[in-house]
């Protein structure tokens, strides 16, 4: 007997689902629902489309529904929407017709959050960003041809993404965020490192707030309203969330996270039998937590997708999870994340320790050399790697991979120094940055060299304590970039031949220089004239004055 298999919804998740399913079993008959015109878009690169980036519509479409049928032997039903599922009765119900399964794989995907805005319903010049319908409805509103002035509602990874393909083709343009920062998934350290790049290129960021009504004038957004201000605009793009299109399963009882999302096992299998899902409708475990958590991207839509449709077809594989590795271009510069956020080990009160270095990604010597930031998080314990999060205009994205490479096999800081890391000066100094980072961190790990963060400094500062702290940069870079308030500027190269009378060795010091380098030499040095307590800042003065501008 064949296995009848329906796999509902046609994006990323479910094609994989139904080609793998084919090659697992010739003869199952499989039958796959979208309720669009079309299947397997990319929808990452709609934000690339709208700029001209990717050049044309076309170029988003990944797979056509006639490969499917005719390569892989699919029934794909396009413009035939599932409308109701009977578990118990193995049956769905279309708009056209009623059909019955042995298995069923779920991949509905999620459709954007659009919050209660007084007068909105009454506009037409506005769209989400994350389907090819709302492409197109933003290319035929005349958004990209004739709006001066383009408003994005809320600051993640889609958002910043057509922020900056909006300013690249010369729209003005307002980003308004209701968090204390762009792109919630990185810290807040990384989240002002992002921030500062899109202001410096011209965008108006609005965080902190929520749009709570548009101003409409004949059927058209005029201005957006917040507490903080009133923005006059052309356009609006609705980008402030995502919630899993479960609700067809969710009324049958299947097991949920609170927005929705289904959880499944490592076989994608739902708590309903006989039913797998996949995609954004679907969380996964994060490996680290070992919890059910939400991480919807495309490697885990394709990577779930083709679980459930190898084990719907009587396979047996397994998709153990992800640990929230991101990677995202802003303008000239990359962020980088994986493994477990710094605020999430804070509030889940974790033993760790973290370690951060500014690094050349490519020799010194070699022509246009770009800073690298790396930031480590790890178990004071043991050492193990427990998350990494980096920024910079080179190479971030192949030391984010070897961090989330490394937290997948359970490296220890202790084995970075030991990786064998490609090495040309195109693309990494003989020491690479992840390197250094290691390191770093086992200085810090297993001898008494201490580091302290800007935002544990300048908490310091706030609250008046008794600490003094030592410039050692050259006088001349002081008078170029400015100062930390109330340091004492003490070069390097004179720290080892002077007395340094003026200066307490019992009292909490910090020390500080460029970039790290010369401050982690001036703290070995004043240790071996008797200073007790030193730390010196990762990072130096690069990272404070991006996080606290020095005043002129």
């Amino acid at each position: 007997m064949n296995l009848d298999i329906i796999v509902i919804g046609g994006l990323s998740a479910g094609p994989s689902a139904a080609a793998k399913a084919r090659r697992q079993n010739e003869n199952a008959n499989i039958k796959m629902f979208e309720k669009c015109k079309n299947i397997s878009y990319a929808t990452c690169g709609i934000p690339y489309a709208l700029s001209g980036v990717i050049k044309t519509r076309e170029k988003l479409l990944v797979v056509e529904a006639d490969l499917l049928r005719n390569r892989f032997n699919i029934d794909v039903c396009l413009e035939e929407e599932v409308i109701e599922i009977l578990p118990e009765e193995h049956k769905v119900i279309t708009t056209k017709s009623t059909y019955t399964y042995d298995k069923l794989v779920f991949t509905t995907g999620a459709k954007t959050i659009v919050p209660k805005i007084i007068n909105l319903e009454k506009a037409t010049n506005w769209s989400p960003c994350r389907t090819l319908e709302d492409f197109d409805k933003i290319m035929q509103k005349g958004a990209i041809d004739k709006a001066e002035h383009i408003t994005i509602m809320g600051a993640g990874l889609i958002g910043v993404e057509v922020v900056e393909n909006l300013i690249e083709l010369g729209k003005k343009v307002t980003l308004i965020e209701g968090g204390d920062g762009v792109l919630p998934m990185w810290s807040s350290k990384f989240r002002k490192f992002a921030q500062n790049t899109l202001e410096e290129h011209g965008v108006e960021v609005i965080t902190n707030t929520f749009v709570k009504e548009v101003d409409v004038k004949k059927g058209k957004i005029t201005s957006v309203l917040t507490p903080l201000k009133k923005v006059v605009t052309d356009f609006v793009i609705m980008s402030v969330g995502i919630k899993p299109n479960t609700d067809l399963l969710v009324s049958k009882g299947a097991a949920h996270l609170k927005n929705g999302a289904l959880t499944v096992n490592e076989k994608m299998e739902t708590s309903v039998p006989d039913i797998y899902a996949a995609g954004d409708c679907a969380s996964i475990k994060n490996t680290l937590t070992n919890e059910h958590d939400y991480l919807p991207l495309g490697t885990h839509s394709n990577k779930g997708g083709r679980t459930a449709g190898a084990n719907a077809a009587g396979g047996n594989e397994n998709f153990k999870g992800g640990y929230k590795t991101a990677i995202i271009q802003v303008f000239q510069n990359t962020l980088g994340r994986t493994g477990l956020s710094l605020d999430y080990l804070k509030s889940n009160n974790y033993d760790f320790k973290v370690s951060l270095i500014v690094a050349g990604a490519t020799p010194g010597y070699f022509p246009n050399q770009k800073d690298l930031i790396i930031e480590i998080y790890y178990d004071a314990k043991t050492g193990k790697i427990l998350g990494c999060e980096a920024f910079g205009e080179h190479g971030v994205d192949k030391r984010v991979d070897v961090m989330s490479t490394a937290i997948y096999g359970g490296l220890t800081i202790e084995d970075l120094p030991n990786l064998d890391l490609a090495y040309a000066p195109p693309f990494s100094p003989a020491k690479d940055p992840v390197v250094v980072a290691g390191f770093v961190s086992n200085n810090s790990f297993h001898n008494d060299y201490k580091e302290i963060s800007v935002e544990e400094l300048q908490s310091k500062i706030n609250k008046n304590s008794n600490i003094q702290i030592i410039d050692v940069r050259a006088k001349n870079e002081v008078e170029s970039f400015g100062a930390i308030p109330n340091s004492i500027n003490i070069s390097l190269d004179i720290i080892r031949n002077s007395t340094i009378e003026m200066l307490d060795t019992s009292k909490e010091t910090v020390v500080y220089c460029a970039k790290g380098m010369r401050g982690y030499l001036a703290s070995l040095q004043l240790k071996h004239k008797g200073f007790t307590n030193i730390k010196n800042l990762s990072g130096g003065f690069k990272i404070w004055s991006t996080l606290y501008p020095v005043k002129e």
